[in-house]
């Protein structure tokens, strides 16, 4: 059980920012306000039975900071109050998050089913690594609920999905999914990373569990790798027994730069979205684009589902721009203020080209079926004003079109 880390008491319902912030490791005898930074390997023990209770944790305490920390207790336990969660664990960036998840449920035998539209490293998982182990496991188009049903087989154990995906935006129905996941008695795995728990809340829609790389949102400004586990108690213990003894620990330091970008998320956020949909809405009817991909836009096939199951469209715009693999080369090229650079999420818009970059690993016929053709262009809408990044795009688009 996680331990209660709000230093007072507060009402039944704190709104979702006071959550990010007032949720504390409790006080020292220093009396900071501001949580410190836990660096030590190891904790003390106050005698040899207070040992021995903590390690068959008749006893809560900090043991070993690959075990827990202070630091990764707190962000930990944010996440569970903010996602909705009844525990979690944190690691030491996004894939380990998803690999843990996905191992540590998963025996030979077994069979996970997934949508079609997936990271590429959350694919090679899939397709190259849990092979080794017996472990099968096939796609689905994320919007035919048929597929989902036939796709079910007497050996799957897990549902493994991303809404909205990476790149392409597409959204799955979570509530759906989750009546069908529990129906036939599977986990329901939720990458969040592109909306965050501040926009969609994949629990309360039936999920077991959710993943997230913080790298990404939730520190927001490019400065550390990490990653999360938040989901139903059983689902996290299993988690929890397979991240201590394989070791993709989130360090104290990470964990105190999440838990501080957590108190801002909401913040960010915002800004975020408002930044993307005001892109969103100007590229869509740009010559040099031939189409832009944006939940929150009338045009995107799943604006209802997206207005369902989300407060706000994210952060993330695709464009794609005319030219194919060539025209998205020289836009990437072309850009000025704009980054170019593999992550997102960041406070700094950057730009990323995953047919020659994440995706680059997938045939051109994989990445067709999840919608990443060759001029496709993820746009990661950091928080400029709006008009500096639109122009600056605006510049790229112009100078690849000569």
């Amino acid at each position: 059980m996680l331990r209660t880390l709000i230093d007072r008491p507060m009402s039944d319902s704190p709104h979702f920012e006071t959550l990010a912030i007032r949720t504390q490791a409790p006080i020292t005898a220093e009396r900071e306000h501001s949580v410190p930074l836990f660096l030590t390997s190891s904790f003390r023990f106050d005698d040899a039975e207070h040992a021995r209770a903590l390690f068959t944790e008749e006893v809560s305490g900090n043991v070993y900071s690959r075990y827990a920390n202070p630091n990764t207790d707190e962000f930990v336990r944010k996440l569970c109050l903010l996602e909705g969660g009844d525990d979690g664990v944190a690691t030491a960036s996004g894939m380990s998050a998803v690999f843990t998840a996905i191992a540590s449920r998963v025996s030979s035998g077994d069979h996970v089913l997934a949508s079609r539209a997936l990271f590429g490293s959350t694919h090679q998982i899939f397709t190259r690594i849990l092979p080794k182990w017996g472990v099968e496991s096939s796609y689905v188009d994320a919007g035919d609920q048929a597929q989902w049903i036939a796709g079910i087989r007497p050996n799957t154990r897990m549902i493994f999905v991303e809404t909205p995906s990476n790149p392409g935006l597409e959204l799955i129905d979570l509530e759906w999914l989750g009546a069908l996941a529990r129906e036939r008695g599977v986990d329901l795995v939720v990458d969040n990373c592109f909306a965050t728990p501040y926009l969609q809340r994949p629990m309360a829609f039936g999920a077991t569990a959710v993943v997230h790389s913080a790298t990404k949102y939730i520190d927001g400004q490019g400065r550390v790798l990490g990653g999360a586990i938040v989901g139903a108690a059983d689902f996290v213990a299993d988690c929890r027994f397979f991240a201590r003894h394989t070791g993709p620990a989130m360090s104290a330091f990470n964990a105190w730069v999440l838990s501080k970008s957590l108190e801002t998320l909401a913040i960010r956020m915002d800004r975020h979205c408002a930044n993307a949909l005001t892109v969103a809405q100007h590229f869509e009817r740009h010559p040099a684009v031939a189409s832009v991909r944006y939940p929150f836009l009338p045009s995107h096939p799943q604006y209802d589902l997206a207005k369902r199951q989300m407060s706000q469209g994210g952060g993330i715009v695709v464009l794609v721009v005319n030219g194919g693999l060539e025209g998205g080369r020289r836009f990437l090229d072309a850009v000025k203020m704009v980054s170019h650079s593999p992550n997102l999420g960041d406070s700094r818009t950057i730009v990323t080209h995953p047919a020659s970059t994440t995706h680059s690993k997938l045939t051109v016929a994989e990445r067709a079926a999840v919608g990443i053709s060759d001029g496709l262009v993820r746009v990661s809408v950091g928080l400029e004003h709006a008009d500096d990044i639109i122009a600056d795009i605006d510049q790229a688009l112009t100078a690849a079109s000569r």
